[in-house]
């Protein structure tokens, strides 16, 4: 374990032996703990997770993560404990296993860091004798040490929870504060780095020595730290400061979506969910895509109509109305969905879909989305469309107006709409002008 000073041009690696006595040897822990024969197994992901064992593309990393997970999960139907077993085990293995993949792109970092949610809640839940949660702890504890890229730097945000009662997170607490304590220090210019400081909040947390959290941090102002503080004065009841001191740490480096996530938690767990909606529901729960937005939302404020959550998300993206149409069609409103996709871009194929899949069920909306569909692919809307692209919104519209026995005017639409096409080289047009007697 080191201390690693940062700050005034230079750092220095500062030897932990002066507090490897107390705060490196792990509590009550015996030298060689023998491994139950129940766990003697061979699990399938093991050999697949060598150090370095794969290269630089990502995708067969990430498809290999999830397999492990998912082996875990399964064999956690069973055998809780033995699942545990597997997931210290894959946490340990991860990181030297893909120390050659190209994490630019984000995508591994985040394969990892889910399958740490998931792995962390089957160790915490996994009914082991504190021996026995010890060493995996101390395997952890070395492993998180020696992460080098960092794959599972976040695993010590959880442990606290890793460390399952309140004993023996009191116990990691007082083993990890004094260099903690050092860490958080400010000497001029000079700051500490410990990969540590946020496991010993953690098991501060879980170990509910919140008083000390927040005297810990009372000069704190890097957010992943603050945070601690913001936790522990809602769990001391002060709840409003907690909120105020949130609100206060907001900066340029700090992520407004933490904020917004954690403060809005406070809210809802004084049962005030009008206030959490009102002032964090909408920003706190943004995903990767609008429709995984929309239903995060949707989740979280089950009392709020369908229709109110998503006139409000259309707000907060002013220009963007179109990209809200498959999360309107998921709550099937179709109306509101295609007046959506009128007022701004959506992708083609995305109004194909639906106009292929409503077809029978909802013809009307079919085709005003096949007609959509085809409005943006002759504004030259669309990635990398292709004449497949084209013909497909085209058929499925047609299909649709059959259904209503209304084709030949909805073919005449088609006409009149690609005719009027003056974008480029008319794309559009050569794939269907023949077809519409364009040509």
């Amino acid at each position: 374990m080191n201390l690693v000073v940062v700050g005034g041009g230079s750092a220095a690696r500062l030897p932990c032996a002066l507090v490897r006595g107390r705060y490196c040897a792990a509590p009550n822990q015996s030298e060689h703990t023998e491994m139950p024969s129940s766990m003697r197994h061979k699990w399938a992901f093991a050999p697949r997770f060598r150090r370095g064992s794969f290269g630089w593309k990502s995708q067969p990393a990430i498809k290999r993560v999830k397999e492990a997970v998912s082996e875990i999960k399964k064999t956690a139907r069973k055998d809780p404990l033995l699942a545990a077993e597997g997931a210290v085990l894959l946490l340990e293995k991860v990181s030297p296993a893909l120390e050659q993949v190209d994490s630019s792109s984000g995508a591994i970092g985040t394969a990892v860091h889910n399958a740490i949610q998931e792995l962390v809640g089957i160790i915490a839940k996994a009914p082991a004798e504190e021996d026995l949660r010890e060493t995996w702890l101390e395997r952890l504890w070395q492993a998180h040490e020696a992460d080098q890229i960092p794959y599972i730097e976040s695993l010590a945000d959880h442990w606290g929870e890793l460390c399952a009662s309140k004993e023996l997170a009191s116990a990691w607490a007082d083993r990890l504060l004094g260099i903690t304590r050092m860490a958080l220090v400010r000497d001029g210019h000079q700051r500490g780095y410990f990969h540590g400081t946020s496991a010993c909040l953690s098991a501060l947390h879980h170990a509910e020595r919140h008083a000390e959290i927040v005297e810990l941090l009372d000069a704190e102002t890097f957010w992943p730290n603050k945070r601690w503080a913001v936790k522990a004065l809602a769990a001391m009841g002060e709840k409003a400061e907690a909120i105020r001191c949130a609100e206060s740490s907001r900066s340029p480096w700090a992520s407004d979506a933490d904020i917004d996530s954690l403060c809005e938690e406070i809210f809802l767990s004084s049962e005030l969910a009008d206030e959490a909606y009102e002032r964090y529901g909408l920003t706190a729960n943004r995903a990767g895509t609008y429709l995984a937005w929309f239903r995060a939302v949707s989740r979280k404020y089950p009392d709020k109509s369908a229709a109110d959550i998503l006139a409000d998300l259309v707000k907060t993206t002013p220009g963007e109305e179109g990209k809200w149409f498959a999360a309107a069609k998921a709550a099937r409103l179709f109306e509101e969905a295609l007046e959506l996709a009128r007022r701004s871009p959506c992708d083609p194929r995305t109004l194909t879909r639906a106009a292929r899949d409503y077809a029978e069920e909802g013809p009307a909306f079919a085709i005003g989305a096949g007609l959509l569909a085809l409005h943006w692919l002759v504004q030259g809307h669309g990635y990398e469309i292709t004449g497949a692209d084209v013909w497909a919104a085209y058929s499925h519209t047609l299909k649709a107006a059959e259904r209503c026995g209304a084709a030949d005017a909805v073919r005449q639409r088609i006409r009149d709409l690609v005719a009027s096409e003056s974008n480029g080289d008319r794309f559009v047009t050569r794939i269907l002008g023949r077809e519409l007697g364009l040509e």
